[in-house]
């Protein structure tokens, strides 16, 4: 993400280029059936109409709730299924789709194609196997916690919870956060405020959203500033925690797995009661 940032400031700094925020694969990354894990391919359609895939672990009983992936903005769903298809062998029914332009989905990506297909993909997820619309999670890593953001503030869903990891408060602050970071474009750094769109920010939404929150970043992560996560958290309403992971990006559910998992599982068993 930080050199397509460069990019966007440096080569096209007037066009509205908020799609270099995406950056998808369409091979197979990693295949869950190679470790040993059932799962479900998914099929279903965007508002517009566009064809979308996702993969469904579904737990052995009775699911507790429905956690929704909203990955990261590179590779495809097969590259982030780890960080949630472990909670289904903690009676989660999760469900992790790919964007358009992203692995079998159909189109393109674009802001605002991605935040439709966020919308639809909560739509799906309270019609899959033992889902209960009113015990829907909102798992978002990275740029897929800001599109979930949108996608639940501008469809007026309601999730039982959230969990936003490695995410952040605006697209144009945190492509200005970026170019500040480097001597060579720190002068250009207002360049972001003309060539990124504003449109579907977690700034526009968070504050509205009323289900416990669970936010969690590194400090010292290199992709998204740990300014802006903290920004998010501040600006989102009660209830909200807050954990700093030690290092990476989005590896609270990686690397750290065996410290959080266990925080995670706590929070969504206070936040099911």
């Amino acid at each position: 993400m930080r050199l397509q940032l460069l990019a966007l400031a440096i080569i096209l700094p007037l066009s509205g280029c908020t799609h270099l925020f995406f950056k998808p694969t369409r091979h197979i990354h990693q295949d869950p059936a190679a470790q040993q894990l059932k799962y479900e391919a998914i099929k279903f359609t965007s508002g517009d109409g566009t064809e979308l895939t996702g993969m469904f672990f579904a737990p052995a009983g009775a699911p507790k709730a429905t956690v929704v992936h909203f990955h990261g903005n590179g590779q495809n769903m097969t590259a982030h299924y780890p960080y949630s298809a472990w909670l289904a062998a903690e009676g989660y029914n999760v469900f992790i789709f790919d964007y358009r332009g992203y692995g079998a989905s159909g189109g393109r990506p674009s802001l605002d194609g991605v935040v439709q297909d966020g919308v639809a993909a909560l739509r799906h997820a309270q019609k899959l196997p033992g889902a209960d619309p009113a015990r829907i999670v909102v798992f978002g890593q990275s740029l897929g916690g800001a599109v979930a953001a949108a996608a639940v503030g501008e469809s007026g869903f309601k999730p039982a919870a959230m969990v936003i990891e490695g995410s952040f408060y605006s697209y144009r602050q945190t492509a200005a956060a970026v170019m500040r970071a480097h001597w060579l474009t720190w002068p250009l750094s207002w360049l972001p405020w003309l060539a990124v769109s504003g449109r579907h920010s977690p700034s526009d939404y968070v504050a509205a959203i009323d289900c416990p929150k669970i936010f969690l970043h590194s400090g010292s992560d290199g992709t998204v500033p740990f300014a802006q996560g903290r920004k998010l958290y501040a600006a989102a309403a009660d209830p909200k925690e807050f954990l700093e992971v030690p290092a990476g990006h989005i590896e609270a559910f990686g690397a750290f797995r065996r410290a959080y998992a266990p925080r995670l599982l706590a929070f969504l068993d206070s936040a099911l009661k």
